[in-house]
């Protein structure tokens, strides 16, 4: 027999923003985790509920971490 998950598939080239999601699941309560499976160090499979709070994360550390010349 065949089980299925639906989940939602990450992938980036840069493995910085997937250690940010690692330490996303990480921080929260054992019942809240949403990382189904990490696949390698650049590929995740989430659950589909987090999808928007990872791209918010994302967001926010691009923004975080992006440079503005001075005018």
């Amino acid at each position: 027999m065949v089980n299925a998950i639906k989940g939602v598939f990450i992938s980036w080239f840069v493995s910085q923003r997937l250690k940010l999601i690692v330490n996303m699941n990480n921080s929260m309560p054992s019942s809240q985790r949403f990382i189904i499976h990490v696949l390698d160090s650049t590929h995740l499979f989430v659950q589909p509920h987090v999808e928007q709070m990872i791209r918010s994360a994302i967001a926010e550390f691009r923004n975080q971490n992006s440079y503005e010349k001075p005018t």
